[in-house]
């Protein structure tokens, strides 16, 4: 009793740690960048509504910085909680949506549904970008779910996934490099993993379809506690294995799929956050993991990308770059502790 009343009290002080430190970095995005503007001075241009000499700078904060910070808190959360349930699914630590190509598929997918309808002169929804992601979402993940019945070793499954994802990428910069059109300059980018340039229509629909996500993995927390103890526990206490799996992948995708539609692929966030938030909770329990990964997610998501933007301004670096230099650490602590558990 003394020690789950010890848990929670950890719980509780870690979630509002989370939430303070993501606030706090979201102040200093907001007044960080090629224009630098006073954190003590926000509060008074947001409020004018860009009245007077303000006007620049309140374009600046609220329709380009804003949408891009929120994106962030969206979409990070969003791929953390992705790679939490693929982790829970493979029953692996170190799976994750672009380890496992998933979100290579949902970039390819997207790169030759632009270019062809950019080739006939429309272009391609939000909507329809993530519908596009969602299903190379769903087709990446086929393929590693295939090779899973075949093969049983899961540091070779996550090689194997890995593989998928580099066949993934090479289309794509093959796609990119050889469009005609002039627009696919902004494919380039994004195929290197950015939120810039998203707007409030983008943040909208991404919260929406992160929100439907985010709660339907919430409400499976107990036969996702289940299943973690076992198959045969779970079918035990009634939890249906089959609807489980099929909804399991069903949401990863959805989750990285609409990450991938807006942002382009985010490197190790969906595979290192769930670690570190283990770690700092202490506690395995999904119904506890699932919101602490999401503000974990976001946290670091909204602070590589503050420091993409901010460090080299106006020079801008991929987000994936940045994800990749603090979180690749993380990730091969994690494969080094698994192969040491394992001897």
């Amino acid at each position: 009793m003394e020690s789950e009343k010890k848990s929670r009290t950890r719980y509780r002080v870690a979630v509002l740690g989370l939430m303070l430190g993501l606030l706090l970095l979201m102040a200093w995005n907001l007044s960080m960048g090629s224009t630098s503007i006073p954190a003590s001075h926000i509060p008074g241009i947001i409020e004018s509504r860009g009245a007077g000499s303000d006007g620049t700078f309140y374009d600046i904060l609220w329709n380009i910085r804003m949408p891009r910070i929120l994106a962030g808190v969206m979409l990070g959360g969003a791929l953390s909680v992705s790679g939490y349930l693929l982790q829970t699914f493979f029953a692996n630590p170190i799976a994750g949506p672009y380890v496992l190509g998933i979100s290579s598929g949902a970039k390819l997918t997207v790169a030759l549904a632009m270019v062809l309808m950019l080739g006939r002169g429309m272009t391609l929804s939000s909507l329809g970008m993530t519908a596009t992601a969602f299903l190379g979402s769903l087709i990446a993940m086929g393929f590693v779910l295939l090779l899973s019945n075949r093969v049983r070793n899961m540091s070779m499954l996550v090689v194997i996934g890995v593989m998928i994802g580099y066949i993934c990428s090479a289309i794509t910069d093959f796609v990119v490099t050889f469009a005609e059109d002039s627009n696919i300059v902004n494919l380039h980018n994004w195929s290197m993993g950015s939120l810039s340039g998203l707007e409030w229509d983008d943040v909208r629909l991404s919260s929406v379809l992160v929100m439907v996500g985010l709660l339907c993995a919430f409400l499976l927390s107990k036969p996702i506690g289940a299943y973690r103890l076992g198959e045969t526990y779970a079918r035990s206490m009634g939890v249906n294995i089959r609807r489980l799996r099929i909804l399991l992948i069903l949401i990863s995708s959805l989750l990285s799929g609409v990450v991938t539609a807006f942002a382009g692929p985010i490197s190790f966030v969906g595979i290192a956050v769930p670690h570190l938030i283990r770690s700092l909770i202490r506690s395995d329990t999904p119904i506890r993991m699932i919101p602490a990964t999401f503000l974990g997610g976001s946290l670091v998501t909204v602070l590589c990308d503050g420091i993409a933007r901010s460090v080299f301004a106006p020079t801008e670096l991929s987000i994936s770059s940045v994800t990749a230099l603090f979180l690749v650490p993380v990730v091969i602590y994690m494969m080094v502790q698994r192969k040491g558990e394992n001897r």
